[in-house]
């Protein structure tokens, strides 16, 4: 059982994960914060799995049920925990971290989960193969790099969703930057159209004062930002020269639809 430890040692803990670059420096770590990989994030208020699959949810009404979801770099099970609440049952999980993987395993909510390292080797599904992709909380500097987005284009049903989440606090932006170039690259080859993008300020807690995003708001003082990108794949491919037109984004955490 994890033992509870106070804030600061949880702050120290994310941090020291925020700043290891290295990949398989990383995932030895997360081999070894598994097990109290969940108190850690809830104590700092992560909120991203539940915000990501609200976005997945409510910015589109063509998800079947049931669909056939991947979970990707899914940690100890977070999102799927999500899913299972809003009646999404058909979860397949893939983590390169086995600690992760024994911790999600544990919880009974997958029906497959794959060891496999993002960006270093494909996805272990055919293509076409889910209603909807999601990665939470694993793009950003050092964890699962841009390039990898095209596999989780390419395991995606056209016409499906792919839900994509990373930070927006300052030691995160040029990896935000470079990540929205390949987001973009993407749309405008047709291969995909955007849905939303969703910036969050209540993230989670900071683990650095340098990291905290300054807000009017009082209640935001201690959180970094985060963003949420929804897309939906092309039925097919689109005529040269064009692109699709964007829905109106809404900024509201609330509310997806932009007349709320």
């Amino acid at each position: 059982m994890a033992q509870k430890v106070g804030l600061p040692e949880v702050r120290e803990r994310v941090g020291a994960s925020h700043g290891i670059t290295d990949l398989a420096r990383k995932l030895h770590f997360y081999n070894g914060w598994a097990p109290d990989y969940d108190q850690d994030v809830a104590a700092l208020q992560y909120r991203a799995p539940s915000l990501a699959v609200d976005c997945l949810i409510r910015a589109s009404s063509a998800l079947p049920q049931p669909a056939l979801i991947l979970d990707v770099a899914c940690g100890t099970g977070l999102v799927a925990v999500e899913l299972q609440a809003r009646g999404f049952h058909q979860v397949h999980g893939v983590d390169g971290s086995p600690g992760m993987l024994e911790q999600a395993r544990a919880r009974g909510l997958y029906q497959n989960l794959s060891l496999c390292t993002l960006g270093q080797e494909p996805l272990p599904s055919p293509e076409g193969t889910y209603d909807a992709v999601l990665m939470v909380g694993a793009l950003s500097e050092g964890q699962v790099p841009c390039s990898a987005v095209t596999e989780l284009l390419r395991v995606t049903k056209p016409g499906g969703l792919v839900c994509l989440t990373t930070r927006t606090n300052p030691s995160n932006l040029l990896f935000k930057e470079a990540l929205e170039t390949t987001l973009q690259g993407l749309e405008e080859a047709g291969a995909w159209e955007r849905l939303a993008a969703w910036p969050v300020d209540r993230w989670e807690l900071a683990t650095a004062e340098q990291e905290v995003v300054t807000s009017n708001d009082a209640n935001d003082i201690g959180f970094i930002s985060g963003i949420i990108y929804l897309y939906r794949k092309q039925e097919a491919a689109q005529a040269p020269g064009t692109r699709p037109s964007p829905q109106p984004l809404a900024s509201d955490p609330t509310c997806i639809d932009p007349s709320c």
